[in-house]
C-alpha cells in the first residue's frame, strides 16, 4: 500500500481518487477551493464533474497543500493545463529529494511551448517527474470500466513502481520512456478533437470524422518526431487511441467544444457552456507556434486556429482543407513503374 496525495479534485483527479482507493492505497485529494473540498468530504461525490461516482470513506480531503504532499510515496497532478506551472510553484517547498510527482493533465503551455512535465522540472527541480496518459475519460474509469493507460519515466523502476500503483482488473498500464511523445500526443489531439468536433457540428459524417482521425494522427506524429518523440509512441494508446476515443467520445469537452462551434457558437460561447477547461484551445496556438518552429506542414491545426481566433467560417475551414494541393498519401513509398525505370 502506498499513500498518495492527489493535486485537484476535478473530473480526473476525482476519478483516480476513486481507482487508487480501489487499489488499497491511502489517498489525500487537495483542492485550492476550500468550499469544493467541504462538499466532497460530506457528500461524497463529485455532481458536478463526475455525477453517479461514489467515493470510499477512506478518502481525505484537504485545502492544505502540504498535506497532500508531505510524507507521500508518490503525487498525482491533475490540475487543468493552465494551472499546473502555479501549482508546481506551490508544491515545491514541499516536495522532497526524489519524489515522484505523475502528471495526468494534457497541453502544452503557449508562453514557453514547455509540456507539463517539462513545467513541473522547473518548477520542482528536485522531483522524479512521470506521466500517465492514454484514452481514458474519468467518466468510465470513476465506473470501474476496462481501460488503458501507459506511464512514462525517465527510468525503468519509476515506470514499473506506478505501473504497479495503479494497475487494477478494470485498469491496464504499460510502460515507457518516452515522456515527450506521449505528451504531445496527449495535448495536440485535443486541438484535431476540436475539429472533429466542428465536423459534427455541422453535420458531416463518419467519413469526415475518420478523415480527420487519420490526417490528424499524421500531423501529430510529424511534429512529434521531429521535437524528438518515438513514432511507435504516436501509433499506440498515447497517439492514436487517444485521439480516437477524444474525437469520438460523448464525454470528451474539447469535441463538444468544436461541436457548440460548428452550430455556430464563438469560442467562449462554447467554452462557457461546456463549463469545463477545455485544454484544447490552450494547445491550439502553442501547436501552430511548434509547427512553424519545426518547419512541419499542419493544415487541420492552422485552420482550428484560424476558426478559434480569427473569426473563421467553420465550414470555409474545412472547404480549404479540402481543395488543398493534391498530394500523395506518403510521399516516401516507391511507384513500381518508376522502380523499374530506374533499373
Amino acid at each position: 500500500m502506498a499513500k498518495v496525495g492527489i493535486m485537484g479534485a476535478g473530473s480526473w483527479g476525482t476519478a483516480i481518487s476513486w481507482l487508487l482507493t480501489n487499489n488499497r492505497h491511502e489517498v489525500t485529494v487537495w483542492s485550492i477551493d476550500a468550499k469544493e473540498v467541504e462538499m466532497l468530504d460530506r457528500e461524497r461525490e463529485h455532481k458536478s464533474k463526475l455525477p453517479g461516482v461514489k467515493l470510499q470513506d477512506g478518502i481525505r480531503f484537504t485545502n492544505e497543500i502540504r498535506e497532500g504532499i508531505e510524507g507521500k510515496d508518490f503525487v498525482v497532478l491533475a490540475v487543468p493545463s493552465p494551472f499546473t506551472r502555479s501549482t508546481a510553484q506551490r508544491m515545491c517547498p514541499y516536495v522532497k529529494e526524489g519524489q515522484i510527482l505523475v502528471n495526468v493533465a494534457k497541453g502544452i503551455e503557449e508562453k514557453t511551448l514547455m509540456t507539463l512535465s517539462e513545467q513541473i522540472e522547473e518548477e520542482v527541480p528536485q522531483a522524479d517527474v512521470a506521466v500517465l496518459s492514454g484514452p481514458s475519460h474519468a467518466e468510465e474509469v470513476g465506473k470501474g470500466l476496462p481501460t488503458t493507460c501507459v506511464v512514462g519515466a525517465k527510468t525503468r523502476e519509476t515506470a514499473e513502481y506506478l505501473q504497479k500503483a495503479f494497475m487494477s482488473e478494470v485498469f491496464r498500464v504499460y510502460t515507457s520512456p518516452d515522456i515527450k511523445g506521449i505528451e504531445l500526443g496527449g495535448s495536440l489531439k485535443n486541438v484535431i478533437a476540436l475539429a472533429a468536433g466542428i465536423a459534427d457540428g455541422l453535420g458531416y459524417g463518419d467519413n469526415t470524422k475518420a478523415a480527420l482521425i487519420t490526417r490528424g494522427i499524421a500531423e501529430i506524429a510529424r511534429l512529434g518526431v521531429k521535437m524528438g518523440g518515438k513514432i511507435e509512441t504516436f501509433t499506440g494508446l498515447t497517439g492514436i487511441g487517444d485521439l480516437i476515443v477524444t474525437c469520438a467520445s460523448v464525454h470528451s469537452r474539447n469535441r463538444k467544444a468544436g461541436y457548440l462551434i460548428g452550430q455556430g457558437r464563438t469560442m467562449q460561447e462554447a467554452m462557457d457552456e461546456v463549463k469545463m477547461v477545455v485544454e484544447g484551445v490552450y494547445s491550439a496556438k502553442a501547436a501552430k507556434q511548434l509547427a512553424g518552429q519545426y518547419r512541419i506542414s499542419m493544415p487541420i491545426v492552422e485552420q482550428v486556429n484560424q476558426v478559434l481566433f480569427e473569426g473563421k467560417s467553420p465550414a470555409e475551414a474545412v472547404k480549404e482543407l479540402m481543395l488543398r494541393d493534391r498530394k500523395e498519401e506518403h510521399s516516401a513509398l516507391p511507384w513500381g513503374e518508376e522502380d523499374t525505370d530506374t533499373k
